[in-house]
Formats: structure tokens, C-alpha cells, sequence
């Protein structure tokens, strides 16, 4: 399998899809449906997804689909796709960034390409397996700040589960006290990609689902950088909560991660 060539032809197809999104939405405006509190979908989402998706059933025949909108629910043997067709809906819906295609390709349970396409800003994230982290075709690392007193943190918060909140809020509290400053932007995907390409040193939420994360954990470690769980182990993409740092300050922000979210 060719992961090089696969990111190439992924990162062709989001960056074409992301132009039909955009001239879809200018021709038919949007329509906003609900599919819980604080979740929703746009008939360009749907629109994005059945694009996506007919364009990497071409690149790997045999690969399975792992899909926000369900347009394709079944597993492959081997490989596998996940995407989020546009991860950031609420910040699309709102015409305010950061809002991102985000696709990745699993082989067994690891992620061997990634592309994370942000639409306002038209900047194309990419990695494959051994082959770096890219920023519009140019090498990224993460940065190199030392330790979370020299950090700018991500965050996502919670849209509609609130169960963990007291923990949160305490982290939350510690980092807002003693980093750079901490963001958030909205949209995960662009935040791992942020990661990666050095603007923030770390990046941490809970209750993300696959599709979320997985292109951006390969571009974070394809960077140079770290990705985990809660408990410091490796069930971040399916165990809805992870942790994507610049390696350097990982230990010392993980101290707080498993104080302030791990009962």
C-alpha cells in the first residue's frame, strides 16, 4: 500500500470537495436539522459526505467507512475510513472558523493517512505513515515550548454531555491560571491540526468521537508529537477523550489531566 500516493489523492479529493461546498452553499443557502441538544447537520454535510465518500471508495476499493452522517456504516477487513465530512458544523452554520473536512485511513487499528482540509483559510493538513506532517505541501513540527508555563492549550468543551464537567472545570481552571492562555476554537480537527503544525502545544477534550480525531493524531505524531489517553494509554481514538501535546511539556500537562479527569 502506497500511503503517499493514497494522502495525495485523499488531500485532491478534500481539497475539491471543500470547492463544491462552497459553491453549494452559496447557491442554496443552508438547512439546519437537530440531532440532539447543541448537535447538528446540514444538508451539506450530507452533501460533503456522499462526495467524500464516492471518491475514497475509488482510492481503496476494499476499505470500510466509519462516517459521521452514516452514509456508509460498513467495516472493511482491513482498512478502513473515518470521516467527518465537516467537523465544526455549529462554526459553518454560524459563517465563523475554524470549520474542516477531516478524513483518515485505518489499516487494523492503526491510522496510516491523514488530511485535515480547513475551509476558511483554505490550508490543507496531511500525514502518512513514515512520511511527515504537511502544511500545504510544506514539512510542520510541532512546537517546542517547554512546559505548559510556556504553553498556549486547546480545549474543546462539552456540547451535550456534562457528566464530567466538575473535573473539567478544575483543569480548565489550572490551565487558564498558570499557561499562555487557553483556546477554543470549535472544531477538533482543526485544533490536533493547530497541534501539529505548532501553534498550540497541546490540545485536550473528552466525548470526541473518531472522526474527530483520528487524521489529527497521525499529523501530531507525524509532527514530532505525543498522543493518549486520559490514563496516559493508547485509546484515543475510540475511548472519547484525548490528549495531543508537543512531547516536551506531555508529562508535566498529563500530571493535571490525570488529577483534575481520571477517577
Amino acid at each position: 500500500m502506497d500511503y503517499k500516493l493514497i494522502c495525495q489523492q485523499v488531500a485532491d479529493l478534500a481539497r475539491a470537495t471543500g470547492e463544491q461546498l462552497k459553491k453549494y452553499r452559496e447557491e442554496n443557502g443552508l438547512e439546519i436539522e437537530s440531532k440532539g441538544h447543541n448537535d447538528f447537520v446540514t444538508q451539506m454535510d450530507k452533501f460533503s459526505e456522499r462526495l467524500l465518500v464516492a471518491g475514497l471508495e475509488k482510492i481503496v476499493p476494499e476499505a470500510g467507512f466509519i462516517a459521521e452522517e452514516s452514509t456508509r456504516t460498513y467495516r472493511g477487513e482491513v482498512y478502513n475510513w473515518i470521516v467527518d465530512p465537516i467537523d465544526g458544523t455549529t462554526n459553518f452554520i454560524h459563517s465563523m472558523p475554524p470549520f474542516a473536512i477531516s478524513i483518515a485511513l485505518m489499516e487494523a487499528d492503526k491510522v496510516v493517512v491523514g488530511v485535515i482540509y480547513e475551509l476558511s483559510q483554505c490550508e490543507l493538513f496531511s500525514a502518512w505513515l513514515g512520511g511527515g506532517a504537511y502544511l500545504n505541501g510544506k514539512p510542520i513540527h510541532v512546537s517546542t515550548a517547554p512546559t505548559v508555563e510556556s504553553a498556549l492549550v486547546a480545549t474543546g468543551f462539552p456540547y451535550n454531555n456534562f457528566a464530567r464537567m466538575d473535573g473539567y472545570m478544575k483543569s480548565l481552571y489550572h490551565f487558564m491560571t498558570v499557561s499562555h492562555g487557553v483556546r477554543r476554537l470549535g472544531s477538533a480537527a482543526t485544533d490536533m491540526a493547530y497541534t501539529a503544525a505548532g501553534r498550540f502545544d497541546v490540545f485536550y477534550e473528552y466525548d470526541l468521537k473518531p472522526y474527530d480525531v483520528a487524521a489529527g493524531c497521525i499529523l501530531v505524531t507525524e509532527a514530532g508529537g505525543k498522543v493518549c489517553d486520559f490514563r496516559g494509554g493508547s485509546d484515543y481514538i475510540f475511548g472519547r477523550e484525548i490528549v495531543a501535546s508537543n512531547g516536551h511539556l506531555h508529562d508535566q500537562f498529563m500530571a493535571t489531566i490525570k488529577e483534575t479527569l481520571v477517577k
